[in-house]
């Protein structure tokens, strides 16, 4: 039996690695990055990028256990692979102690029994110097299993690993699926390939791909990079990953200083919050090609200069990504029929957690069911 994972990103990369070290026929799907992004006529991922935050804690119990569960094997994958990902910095999470978000994450750390410290006011501020919070604060400061993961480099060990276990690996664009009497086609822009099984995992560009669309919304997000200097960088080094919960709900996040492959040095600021949602597969392409949102990159650098007080700041620039995202604010982790299945929808927090995503998507394409958990709604 053939298995086909269409989407070489952090999911399907990693739902193929699973398949094949299981001894499966396994042939992966997707394009590689492309060098000139501004010229790129084909289509794009979100894992383009150095640096995302990792952690167990979080509001909801779904993409605490999946986070969980991929920082177990973590250790696993960089052994095997040869490459480092993740880099435990610890994680920050704060806000003030009395919005609806920091009681439910408190909840959620209390029920799982995840390990943190919980800080505020002075005890606070002494750990954290460099950050200035508002007065009723409280944060949740997890300094094991959390920090941030290369994305680009996780999919590489995926994608290394899968392909060691005898994986293929296709840089083909898919155009659509045909389901046969012998199996599924997929039509690519090379060709068609033939599969007895295929779980689709292309981010918000699977709805160009599947015969039905599903009710995902894509969203047009921005990030800055502030670049600094060597001083800077090594005042900034005990700097954990910080996310700050909102009362209406917006969960702005900065990381720690990370070199990118340009040798330079940068904090990354996230959480844009104008929600442009991105309608079809030109859309997303023309969103890509377009570099980010420069008014949304001043916003995100205003917001980390008042978070760090004193920032020194040698340049700065924005770069596009999208956010996928499902009702149920989990992934679309579907069989919508005998042969195709679909593990689709980060919705803002799938970086982390992909190898159980992935997992979890190797599951339905072997028809077998998914635990309870995973079908828990956040929202």
């Amino acid at each position: 039996m053939v298995i086909a994972v269409i989407g070489a990103g952090m999911i399907g990369a990693a739902a193929a690695r699973h398949l094949a070290q299981a001894g499966h026929d396994v042939v992966l799907i997707g394009p590689p990055e492309p060098e000139d992004k501004a010229a790129h006529k084909g289509v794009f991922a979100s894992h383009y990028d150095e640096g995302r935050i990792t952690r167990a804690l979080d509001p909801w119990p779904f993409w605490s256990k999946a986070s969980r569960a991929s920082i177990a094997r973590y250790g696993q994958i960089a052994a095997e692979s040869g490459i480092r990902f993740f880099h435990e910095t610890g994680t920050v999470m704060a806000g003030h102690e009395d919005t609806p978000y920091i009681r439910r994450l408190c909840e959620v750390q209390r029920d799982q029994a995840l390990p943190c410290d919980r800080l505020q006011g002075d005890a606070l501020a002494a750990r954290f110097p460099f950050f200035q919070f508002d007065p009723g604060t409280l944060a949740l400061h997890e300094g094991q299993g959390a920090g941030h993961i290369n994305p680009r480099a996780l999919v590489r060990a995926q994608i290394m690993l899968a392909e060691r276990a005898g994986a293929r690996l296709l840089p083909d664009i898919v155009l659509g699926l045909d389901e046969v009497a012998t199996g599924i086609r997929i039509r690519t822009d090379r060709g068609d390939v033939q599969a007895n099984q295929v779980l689709v995992a292309a981010g918000g560009f699977a709805n160009m791909i599947l015969p039905a669309p599903l009710p995902l919304t894509v969203y047009a997000r921005t990030v800055v990079l502030l670049e600094l200097d060597a001083g800077e960088a090594a005042r900034l080094a005990a700097m954990p990953s910080l996310i700050w919960l909102e009362p209406d709900g917006n969960d702005p996040y900065l990381l720690p200083p990370i070199r990118y492959p340009d040798q330079r040095i940068y904090l990354k600021m996230g959480g844009d919050v104008v929600d442009v949602v991105l309608r079809d597969t030109q859309d997303m392409q023309d969103w890509f090609r377009s570099g980010g949102n420069r008014s949304v990159g001043r916003m995100l650098e205003a917001q980390v200069r008042a978070r760090l007080p004193g920032l020194r700041v040698q340049s700065a620039h924005v770069q596009p990504c999208v956010t996928t995202f499902t009702p149920q604010n989990i992934p679309a982790l579907e069989r919508i029929s005998p042969r195709l299945s679909v593990a689709v929808g980060g919705c803002g927090r799938g970086a982390k957690c992909s190898d159980e995503l992935g997992r979890l998507g190797a599951e339905l394409a072997l028809g077998r069911a998914l635990p309870e958990w995973a079908r828990e709604a956040a929202v």
